[in-house]
């Protein structure tokens, strides 16, 4: 495609340019959106531009994708440094860290430009669990606010959680379901509760999974074994924790927990010991399993 399918949405902000930010960014410019992707740390959107570049790449090594087609998605990707470059795109997508007040600066931030987004952009946030509700208050838009919850890695999973706050407006939903689907994505519909429907149901499997580690049931790929061969997963629970990233679970498990306030939610304290360590899963080279590094 060499431009936007959505004569309404022709630019996406995209802020935040780690592992999310920069799969939903891929996805766009490979569907013909123009795409202003920020992020305070230069390192961070220079290896962005490059692993965008490679998926791209990849694609054309399979013949999804032609070289010209390639060249076109990345000259409609642009970085940049200032919020205030974000100023004038028509649809906003958050994918920072799972911290609620890290997302919520974002929004507030953009609000408080000299020249903040027009009213009618819709504000969206990539959370896997935080309420949408929440973060919404924070703007000058509830209404026009909307959780798009992508999958890790985002140009191959097709799922995108729909998430509607109190106040969000059937127009935001429609917009941000229309996206979703321009992307080639499925989108599923679902109300503001903590972690949704796929965080509320995967995380406390993989929480257990940890648990079953930490009480020396079994070792990692036995755990993971079970798990691919008699439930028939894909990945095992651990190995689906290391490509998430685990200080993401933890986050994520935190939200269950406080949100419910009930013991089964509770973080085991090995994920909290793996994180304190740095052991992150596959983007740090080491998790429960280790991984080589580029």
């Amino acid at each position: 495609m060499t431009e936007s399918p959505n004569p309404s949405i022709r630019t996406v902000g995209v802020v935040g340019a780690g592992t999310m930010g920069h799969g939903i960014a891929q996805a766009l410019v490979r569907q013909g959106y123009s795409v202003v992707l920020h992020d305070l740390s230069p390192k961070i959107l220079k290896g962005a531009v490059e692993k965008i570049a490679r998926g791209l790449g990849r694609e054309v090594e399979k013949g999804r994708l032609k070289e010209e087609e390639k060249s076109q998605a990345l000259s409609r990707l642009k970085t940049a440094a200032r919020l205030e470059e974000l100023a004038p795109v028509d649809f906003v997508l958050e994918a920072v860290p799972e911290i609620f007040e890290l997302k919520a600066e974002v929004f507030r931030s953009l609000e408080t430009l000299p020249q903040p987004p027009r009213a009618e952009v819709v504000f969206a946030s990539n959370t896997s669990s935080i309420s949408i509700t929440q973060l919404a208050a924070q703007t000058r838009r509830p209404s026009g606010f909307v959780g798009m919850h992508f999958f890790n890695p985002v140009p191959a999973m097709k799922l995108v959680e729909i998430v509607s706050g109190l106040e969000t407006s059937p127009e935001t939903v429609q917009a941000a379901t229309d996206l979703a689907v321009s992307l080639g994505k499925s989108p599923i519909r679902v109300n503001d509760y903590p972690g949704f429907v796929s965080n509320r149901v995967l995380m406390p499997m993989i929480n257990e999974a940890v648990f079953c580690l930490m009480e020396g049931v079994a070792e990692p790929r036995a755990i993971d074994g079970v798990m691919k061969l008699g439930m028939n997963h894909p990945m095992g629970p651990l190995e689906l924790a290391d490509l998430i990233g685990l200080d993401v679970c933890l986050d994520i498990l935190k939200v269950l927990h406080e949100g419910f306030r009930d013991s089964k939610y509770r973080p085991c304290p090995l994920l909290e010991k793996m994180v304190n360590a740095g052991w992150l899963g596959r983007k740090t080279g080491r998790g429960f399993y280790t991984y080589p590094q580029a």
